[in-house]
């Protein structure tokens, strides 16, 4: 089947089989590698995107439902301009290490940061508690979600 989808503000399309995963249309067929494949079931959060403006983990979307749908992705963060302060605050502080869970992270911290500009560590923990990381331990990560909050809100 052939799906269309408006994936980092530029239109897409490409043919899979009816059981495809979001994840395996971005990746596979359009190389949008940044969300990772990992866990499959929806538990790591390796594979976060935008749907329509709404993070869903993207191995549990099927492409189909996506069909005429708008995808975001790690990739549609960054502009010609730089990285964005999300990604900026990631390399700063150290919250990169084996970079496997870092753009599932970085994206919702992104959509974490556009729906609550200034979070307390509470709610920090909260919204990125469906985000595995085997590196870091999470002090830096909470850390950069700090730091990237004080620059978008200047």
């Amino acid at each position: 089947m052939i799906i269309k989808i408006l994936a980092n503000g530029e239109q897409r399309e490409a043919e899979v089989w009816p059981g495809a995963s979001l994840l395996f249309l971005l990746r596979e067929k359009l190389g949008l590698v940044g969300s990772k494949n990992a866990c499959e079931q929806g538990e790591c959060g390796s594979c976060s995107v935008w749907l329509d403006g709404e993070l869903v983990c993207s191995c549990l979307v099927l492409a189909a439902q996506a069909d005429g749908r708008e995808v975001r992705t790690v990739e549609g963060l960054s502009s010609s301009e730089g990285l964005h302060p999300v990604q900026e605050a990631f390399l700063e502080t150290g919250a990169v290490q084996c970079g496997f869970c870092t753009p599932g992270l970085i994206v919702a911290v992104a959509d974490l940061l556009e729906r609550d500009p200034k979070p307390a560590e509470g709610v920090i923990r909260e919204a990125l508690a469906g985000n595995l990381c085997r590196c870091t331990g999470y002090a830096k990560i909470i850390d950069a979600v700090n730091v990237a909050a004080k620059r978008m809100n200047k």
